[in-house]
């Protein structure tokens, strides 16, 4: 999916999990794929059913060889082809320069 270094800390990714089951009324247990722990997340929607995909969207912390740390809440580290890239991380402009004019 993702080739290895087009994903950079502060991109904004998403990861395909997949729904197991209703934990609460507002919280649902998923598998996110290379991700060997539960996660959970909100939804309050009542209409999620067992085995419906789910895209989580969250930004990246750190990169390293193979595996990429997303920020959903909670950092989860997962292998860097389950991730989608959905917003490159743009540095902001600056509208004055860092230093000022000699006088």
């Amino acid at each position: 999916m993702a080739a290895k270094g087009s994903i950079n800390v502060g991109d904004e990714v998403a990861i395909t999990a997949t729904v197991r089951r209703r934990v609460t009324g507002d919280r649902v247990s998923v598998s996110i794929p290379s991700y060997n722990q539960p996660h959970s997340i909100v939804d309050r929607t009542s209409k999620v059913s067992r085995g419906q995909p789910i895209e989580l969207i969250g930004d990246v912390v750190r990169v390293d060889e193979g595996k990429v740390t997303v920020n959903l809440g909670v950092p989860v580290t997962v292998n860097t082809d389950t991730v989608r890239l959905v917003t490159a991380y743009v540095p902001p402009k600056r509208k004055r320069p860092l230093v000022d004019k000699p006088t």
